[in-house]
């Protein structure tokens, strides 16, 4: 399945923000489970390209301006060929894996934590990971507007409510309080009408990648109980939320930010025409 992806954000400034800095994680990279086609990411409309290949394997970009601005538009679009590979991806990035067993601020393993993640069973290092997505899935009820991007694992847990970022945060905490390397990705996720017609809002997605002796970097996705298939776009990945951010930026002069993301995912009529 190919599908057509258009990500917006623009960032309002009132009054005129003296400087602004932005660092730019929207590079998505070519996997067994997608083949990244033609992608354009622009900033107010100029074309803008990579600057550095992080350890992660992903392309990133630094965008400056020094004139006083009103507004900056990011986009970032093009189409992707997605195939189901049981969310198995092999080796991704330069990054040792065992790296990634170390904690951060967001997903620091406290005592519930740890008895959360001490009663996961399974015969297998791949059975006890789906275990884990079942249990974190169980035990945080997806709820809008009660968690915030600086809640913690530990706080979502005791909490029993978040968002896919909660999920995956507790997701990675326990998989990490069990000896697991595991990181954050940031990406899309295509999802269909519900039962009533209604078109779901759409907005980045996050899931979680474990990395599993014999099999490399294999995702998780807790929020749907499911490994990522043909309906999951990989963007980038980093440590926690904070890392694997598509856009950070820095803000000089006394000025209020507002933040507006939009997501728009379709099937690509490229494929369309070719099935005709």
């Amino acid at each position: 399945m190919t599908l057509s992806i258009r990500h917006r954000t623009e960032y309002r400034y009132a009054p005129k923000a003296a400087r602004v800095g932005l660092r730019l994680k929207l590079f998505p990279l070519s996997t067994p489970q997608q083949e990244i086609g033609a992608w354009e990411v622009a900033v107010n409309g100029a074309p803008v390209t990579p600057l550095i290949t992080n350890p992660f394997g992903e392309g990133e970009a630094m965008w400056f301006s020094s004139t006083p601005l009103e507004d900056v538009e990011v986009t970032a679009s093009g189409t992707v060929t997605l195939r189901d590979t049981s969310g198995v991806l092999g080796k991704l990035g330069r990054f040792r894996a065992s790296v990634f067993c170390r904690a951060t601020t967001l997903t620091e393993i406290d005592q519930e934590l740890s008895d959360f993640a001490s009663g996961i069973e399974g015969e297998t290092p791949l059975a006890r990971m789906h275990a884990l997505s079942e249990a974190v899935h169980a035990a945080i009820s997806y709820r809008k507007g009660v968690t915030a991007s600086d809640t913690t694992a530990a706080q979502a847990l005791a909490l029993g409510a978040g968002v896919c970022q909660d999920l995956t945060h507790v997701f990675i905490a326990s998989a990490r309080a069990m000896g697991m390397p595991a990181r954050y990705v940031t990406g899309y996720l295509l999802e269909d009408a519900d039962e009533d017609g209604a078109t779901p809002e759409l907005a980045t997605h996050a899931w979680a990648e474990v990395y599993l002796d014999g099999l490399g970097w294999t995702g998780f996705d807790p929020t749907h109980e499911v490994c990522p298939a043909d309906r999951h776009i990989r963007l980038c990945s980093g440590f926690d939320a904070a890392d694997a951010a598509p856009l950070r930026g820095h803000v000089t002069g006394e000025t209020e930010e507002s933040m507006e993301i939009s997501v728009e995912i379709a099937r690509s009529q490229i494929q369309s025409q070719s099935q005709s």
